[in-house]
């Protein structure tokens, strides 16, 4: 193992963990009321009933970005229109999946990188749209009030190279960066002040 491999190894655990202690905690601050009350009420009943969906929307979206994708899986149009509908509940983020049919998961995860990608330009939330181009790529857009770019990090995507600077937050840049080539893709990003395009050809 590279010592780059071995970095996103732990910048995905880190990220991971991150994003799934909120929810889990929020269930154990639950049932804890629970145990104080003595009678589960409608209130804890459905701060832990939320916590776990937005736990298992989480764990279920995160998967397909960030796990083992093989060419002989399969992603169906409806379920990934479901994996980002429960990933963007409760939050100010809406994305929409418009190709239909079927698609390998090695190609679905990296449309899903791209989209956490336009997603951390979106501080305020916003739009993200996920198309198929010619050729058989992806077009990855965001849109929203107020657009954030670090140059530095979107510039990580057409390098091959591990920057010092990537964090957990921001691992997906690292993964798509090198997932792409390998793949046979080429990335080319858009980045404006009304809009971010990441085009996988």
């Amino acid at each position: 193992m590279s010592v780059a491999t071995a970095r996103i190894a732990t910048l995905v655990g880190s990220r991971l963990c991150h994003d799934l202690v909120s929810p889990i905690g929020a269930i154990s601050n639950g049932l804890e009321l629970i145990a104080l009350a003595g009678t589960p009420g409608p209130e804890e009943m459905a701060l832990i009933e939320q916590s776990a969906a937005s736990a298992t929307a989480r764990i279920n979206f995160f998967r397909v970005a960030f796990g083992h994708a093989s060419t002989q899986q399969d992603v169906g149009a409806r379920e990934a229109r479901k994996l980002l509908q429960d990933y963007c509940k409760g939050s100010r983020l809406s994305i929409d999946w418009l190709p239909d049919g079927d698609a390998p998961r090695t190609e679905v995860q990296l449309a899903f990188l791209a989209t956490l990608c336009c997603e951390s330009a979106l501080p305020l939330g916003g739009r993200v749209h996920v198309t198929h181009i010619e050729g058989g790529g992806w077009r990855i857009s965001g849109t929203g009030q107020r657009l954030s770019i670090e140059p530095d990090l979107w510039a990580q995507l057409t390098s091959t190279t591990l920057e010092a600077e990537v964090t957990p937050a921001r691992v997906q840049f690292a993964l798509l960066s090198l997932l792409a080539p390998e793949r046979g893709r080429k990335l080319v990003v858009h980045a404006g002040d009304a809009a971010v395009t990441i085009e996988i050809g």
